[in-house]
Parts: structure tokens; C-alpha cells; sequence
């Protein structure tokens, strides 16, 4: 009987221990947390062309990134699929750094192209967010008044933040709360309270984007990036060479005169409105990217180990 007591108290100081240094987030997206501590955030995509499943998500839940980029503009629009892919992430958790899941910040296949396109869509945001991901990126986001659409349709009502800037009133729905606050590991009510853009709601859990990936995001760029509710922008080197006329495999144009001009264009704006910058990064360049101000980047995690040793970052942040 002694023998067992000693036992069981022995389990119970371990557990204890373990949970001790188990760390505690302050925010449910690990993304969010690091560009507050003033951090640069390295993601990794999901794997294109594969449909999301329960199983990857298992296998993806203990990455190295900070968060995840699915993408479903070029992949197949598979909202079950990314539904079990949440499930898995949570089941395969928690990351080392102590949150429930790792962020996940999706591609959807809407063109920002303007404000009508953006609204006849919305119905993809609302199905997106339900399966309880924390951020969506707008691609060729061409027009203010298309980001403005972008942010309505992803906002609860009862905020409140920029709409003295100029934001219309959130028209998001409250019906696909129940799955998206189970993924999140929150009540309901609390997923309606922090379900909303980060920086503009300092309490807010979504981070968006905004890809600046055309000539037509290019010449209205300036005003764009004025929209409250955006976190991050991107001036996407691809698609920016193809509307340029910049020919080349992959980013092979990216030393060409207008591709050198079009990223320090959204770079600028993205300086001058507080929002950070995202761009491609690798080992040889990443120190470089960091003190030229770039925040956010796909990275491998070579990467984004020179990367987090070189700010100083106190792992497992």
C-alpha cells in the first residue's frame, strides 16, 4: 500500500512539474502574440493539392512554424476538408509553445477585384471561419472599397473598432460559432468577443491580409492599406510579374526594374500604415529581410531558426 501511495504521489508531482512548465499564451493565435512582441512570424504552407484531412492535420500540429498558410485559392475550395483538418491540429496538440492549435491563416478564392465581387462572395469567408481558423488572406485585393467588403463580411456587429474610420458595421453571422469556439477551446460568447481583426481590436484573434499582387492593387495601394482591420500586407512577386509583363520562371523577375518598384510601393504603404510586411525569405537572406523591416515570410525551418536566433527569441516563442 506504501509502495503505491509513493507511486501515485510521484505521478502526481510529475503532472504537476509538466504542467508548470507548460507555457501559457496570451493569445489564442501564436502569430498574433509574436508581431506584439515585436517578433517576425515564419509560416509554412499546407500541402498543395492534397485535400486537408484529419490525419495531416495530426501530423502538422507539432510544426515549427508559427503558423500555417492553406491554401484553398488554387487548391480545391474543400471546407469539410479543412473542418478535419482543424479537428486534427487540435487532436495532435498541444504545440510546443502551449497553444491549442497553430494558427491557421487561409488563402480563399476570392478576388478583391472590387467591392460587388467581394460581397457576392462572402458566403466563403463565413464557411471558412466556422471550422475555427484564425486569419484569411484576400488575394488581388484591387480596391478600398473591396477591403472594406473583405473586413464587413469576417466582423461580428457588436464591434465597434474603425467604424469612426470609416469601416461599415460587421455583418458576419453568429450561427457558425459553435464549431469555430470548439477548435479554439473558448465558450461561445468568448469566441463572439475575440473573433475579430487584431490589431484593430486589441483583443481580437484574426489576423488578415491582404495580397497587393496585381497593377491594379499597385496604383491604388496608398488608399488600400488606409482600411482599418488589416494586418498584414503582401506584394505577391508572381502574380505582380505576370500583370507587369515580367517574364520569367517563378521569381526570376524579381530584379527587374518595375518588380523592384512595385515592392517598395507596398512596402511603403505597409510602413505607413502600420502594417506589416510579408515576403519570401531562405538562409542566406533572411537576416538581411528582418532588418529591412520584413515581418512575416514563408520560411523552412533552417530558416527561421537563423531568423529566431538572431532576434533573440526565448523559445519554444
Amino acid at each position: 500500500m506504501r509502495l503505491r501511495l509513493l507511486a501515485c504521489f510521484s505521478l502526481v508531482l510529475g503532472v504537476a512539474a509538466i504542467v508548470a512548465q507548460t507555457p501559457k499564451p496570451k493569445h489564442i493565435n501564436r502569430a498574433i502574440e509574436l508581431l506584439e512582441q515585436g517578433q517576425p512570424v515564419y509560416y509554412t504552407g499546407s500541402h498543395l493539392g492534397t485535400a486537408g484531412s484529419y490525419e495531416q492535420g495530426m501530423k502538422d500540429a507539432q510544426t515549427y512554424a508559427d503558423y500555417i498558410s492553406y491554401d484553398m485559392e488554387h487548391a480545391p475550395f474543400d471546407v469539410k476538408g479543412l473542418a478535419d483538418y482543424m479537428r486534427g491540429l487540435m487532436a495532435g496538440g498541444p504545440t510546443k509553445s502551449g497553444h491549442r492549435t497553430p494558427a491557421v491563416i487561409v488563402n480563399v478564392p476570392v478576388n478583391g477585384t472590387d467591392e460587388a465581387a467581394v460581397r457576392a462572395n462572402a458566403w466563403m469567408f463565413s464557411q471558412v471561419l466556422a471550422t475555427g481558423v484564425h486569419g484569411i488572406m484576400l488575394t488581388h485585393a484591387d480596391t478600398s472599397g473591396a477591403i472594406r467588403a473583405f473586413i464587413e463580411a469576417v466582423r461580428f456587429p457588436i464591434h465597434q473598432e474603425g467604424l469612426d474610420r470609416g469601416l461599415p458595421e460587421g455583418r458576419r453571422g453568429a450561427h457558425g460559432t459553435p464549431t469555430a469556439a470548439q477548435i479554439w477551446g473558448v465558450s461561445e460568447q468568448e469566441y463572439l468577443e475575440k473573433a475579430d481583426p487584431w490589431p484593430l481590436n486589441p483583443n481580437g484573434e484574426l489576423l488578415l491580409g491582404v495580397k497587393e499582387e496585381d497593377k491594379w492593387a499597385l496604383a491604388n495601394v496608398e488608399e488600400n492599406l488606409k482600411v482599418p482591420g488589416i494586418g498584414f500586407a503582401e506584394w505577391g512577386p508572381g502574380d505582380m510579374a505576370l500583370s507587369l509583363g515580367v517574364i520569367g520562371p517563378g521569381n526570376a523577375g524579381v530584379d527587374d526594374p518595375r518588380m523592384r518598384a512595385a515592392r517598395a510601393k507596398v512596402f511603403a504603404a505597409c510602413k505607413a500604415n502600420k502594417i506589416f510586411f510579408l515576403n519570401s525569405m531562405n538562409p542566406r537572406n533572411v537576416v538581411d529581410m528582418i532588418k529591412e523591416g520584413v515581418m512575416v515570410g514563408p520560411a523552412s525551418a533552417e530558416t527561421a531558426e537563423i531568423g529566431r536566433k538572431f532576434t533573440k527569441r526565448q523559445m519554444p516563442w
